[in-house]
């Protein structure tokens, strides 16, 4: 049996955190070994590079220096992680993958989108998701979820401006529809159920 590869992607608030753990339980009651992970970290060297690119404190950093991190804490967990899980034909959910990079460090932060794939094309070999799970949400409201969640870590990524997570969005739904096939659109602004069982659906065609 070959493995399966999904990520979940999504805007800062979006609940595709919330979602993939749903979905783990509802795999893990098939029988099928799930690896339930996350970028940036996952493994214990990337975990550390997470550290670096999230620390609230970091806000010089350069946006070279951020999508040059993201690639190489995604590297690590790639090989040491990822691939052997998906040899053994077991199923990788994975929040975040190569997308946010090319929205978050390409078009929101105007590297360039094609500058970011051709990074991370580097850094994974060429490898993508098997399907792509992305959670559209109204910028405005994810950020709403953020600020009444009082236990979810705050990151850099939460002090940018409203404009910032709008062009994220905006990036996102372009992936999606140059990528139908793979990137499949879950709208995040319903009930969590109702959510979760979208994204379930979406992942039994798949299967």
């Amino acid at each position: 049996m070959s493995g399966l590869f999904v990520t979940f992607e999504g805007g800062e608030g979006a609940g595709k955190t919330t979602v993939l753990k749903e979905i783990q339980k509802k795999l893990e009651k098939t029988g099928r070994p799930v690896l339930a992970t996350r970028e940036p970290g996952g493994s214990y060297i990337a975990e550390k590079i997470r550290e670096v690119i999230l620390d609230p404190r970091h806000t010089e950093m350069d946006a070279r220096t951020e999508a040059l991190l993201y690639a190489a804490a995604r590297r690590q967990h790639l090989v040491e992680k990822v691939i052997p899980h998906l040899e053994r034909g077991g199923v990788v959910l994975c929040d975040r993958f190569v997308d946010s990079s090319l929205v978050y460090q390409g078009f929101a932060r105007k590297i360039g989108v094609e500058a970011v794939r051709e990074l991370n094309m580097f850094a994974t070999e060429g490898r993508l998701p098997d399907i792509t799970l992305y959670f559209d949400i109204d910028p405005k409201e994810g950020l709403e979820r953020i600020a009444a969640n009082k236990g979810r870590e705050i990151n850099r990524l939460d002090q940018e401006s409203l404009s910032f997570h709008e062009s994220v969005r905006e990036m996102y739904l372009q992936l999606q529809h140059q990528e139908p096939e793979r990137i499949r659109l879950v709208d995040a602004g319903q009930t969590l159920e109702k959510v979760t069982d979208a994204a379930w659906n979406l992942l039994q065609e798949k299967i």
